[in-house]
């Protein structure tokens, strides 16, 4: 297609986002199914409390976990950038310095776990039944930590490499693991939430070991050396640090959105918790799928950015704006027509299969609000702009989020989603601000 407008993509850089994006989609894909799989075996146990422990623990590992995404996110940004400029050295050491982050905050995490975990379940304030399923499941699931942040830091540096079927195959087939030992020891072993917590991190360390095999495998690929000085001395950190502390902040202002939420939920009952678990896995998938084009972004915009070709970076934006639309309408569309069937399939308990069902028009039209703000996330990170993501979110969650929540307290569950729906919707608004002002004043270090 031929057209005056300079920065419209052309069949080489669309079919560059695809090759990206299609293995990130499919592999994100599976990390909200290992949710459906957990809702589905826990929705048809008899009592809804193992249901709405998986819930509430679940919120400790978001925020202990999801926390530190950073070290995912940061470690693209800055491998993009070193592919981009060919320095394959800075490449390795960036993998090794992000790998030695990840250790020294998952062995802070084992130290501190059991203040951890009882202030994550007393700000839950769930039911007695309810809390100590979670504890059962939280003194499992924390051990998972090591594997967790390094898994983070191996998929970061391989789609900063423009390597995005490694993740794939990672993914998929840990997840199909997963799956099989919950059902194992759920149903086989006739364990509950602990059942669960046990096929989990099992499943992390599979995955690590896979990936540190596979990382090894691409290593020989790059040429360069480790920079031993750079690993040695906390000053080297320093970049790394910078852009994480960031990303960090970012990501802990959202996570403290998804808590107050859940805790929120559980305050109205365990078939509101219950209910809003089910639909929260609708919203990992949404969040999962767009992510797909924002990694390509991530690793495209990166790479552009070492390049210093300013005319790609505006035709990247373009097309992966436009392919991120698409996929946000079809998502719409799905949940509008097959949201009822699917969580009938998640759970057979009548009143949580009817609350859920009642707040379902919220996550039908979660994808058109919320696609811009992922695909401004990609842009961001690749272009190490950090900063930027911080303060949208920060703008987004305690001037949006929380008010909006205080204003409709009346409206129960609905005015807590109609919270979540805004949020998304104030982070495309500050994002796309942001996004001009540095377009405007030829900021992004071209």
């Amino acid at each position: 297609m031929k057209t005056s407008y300079p920065y419209w993509p052309d069949k080489v850089l669309n079919k560059q986002v695809w090759q990206l994006a299609w293995p990130i989609m499919l592999s994100n894909m599976t990390v909200p199914l290992l949710g459906l799989a957990d809702t589905a075996i826990l929705g048809h146990l008899p009592d809804p409390r193992y249901l709405a422990a998986i819930a509430v623990a679940g919120v400790l590992f978001s925020t202990l976990f999801w926390a530190f995404g950073f070290l995912r996110m940061g470690t693209t940004g800055l491998v993009a950038q070193a592919v981009g400029r060919d320095d394959g050295s800075s490449n390795r050491t960036t993998l090794a310095q992000s790998l030695i982050l990840a250790l020294a905050i998952a062995s802070t995490i084992l130290l501190l776990q059991a203040p951890l975990i009882q202030l994550a379940l007393t700000l839950a304030a769930a039911s007695p039944d309810v809390t100590e399923q979670a504890w059962a499941y939280a003194n499992i699931r924390i051990w998972g930590a090591p594997a967790v942040l390094c898994n983070y830091v191996l998929l970061g540096w391989f789609v900063g490499n423009q390597n995005t079927r490694i993740p794939l195959l990672l993914l998929t087939l840990t997840n199909l693991i997963n799956i099989l030992l919950n059902l194992l020891f759920v149903l086989g072993f006739s364990m509950r939430a602990e059942g669960v917590a046990f096929g989990t991190v099992i499943a992390e360390y599979i995955s690590l070991l896979l990936g540190l095999f596979f990382c090894r495998r691409h290593l020989r690929l790059i040429p360069g050396h480790f920079i031993l000085a750079k690993l040695r001395y906390l000053a080297e950190y320093t970049q790394l640090l910078k852009i994480n502390r960031y990303l960090f902040i970012r990501t802990l202002s959202l996570l403290l959105c998804f808590a107050f939420f859940t805790a929120q939920g559980s305050r109205q009952g365990a078939d509101v918790l219950a209910a809003n678990a089910v639909l929260l896995t609708f919203l990992m998938l949404i969040s999962n799928a767009l992510d797909g084009f924002a990694h390509a972004t991530e690793a495209l915009s990166g790479r552009i950015l070492g390049e210093r070709n300013t005319i790609r970076f505006y035709q990247l934006v373009t097309a992966t704006a436009l392919w991120s639309l698409a996929s946000a309408v079809l998502l719409t569309l799905a949940f509008g027509v097959f949201g009822i069937p699917i969580i009938h399939l998640l759970t057979n308990i009548a009143s949580v299969r009817e609350l859920a069902s009642l707040y379902l028009p919220w996550l039908i039209i979660l994808p058109l609000v919320g696609v811009w703000g992922f695909l401004l996330d990609g842009i961001f990170i690749g272009t190490s702009q950090a900063k930027a993501m911080q303060n949208t979110m920060l703008v987004s969650v305690f001037f949006v989020f929380f008010p909006v929540w205080w204003l409709t307290q009346s409206y129960g569950n609905h005015g807590l989603w109609s919270a979540l729906v805004c949020l998304f919707i104030a982070r495309a608004l500050t994002g796309l601000w942001v996004y001009r002002q540095l377009c405007r004043h030829n900021r992004w270090g071209f």
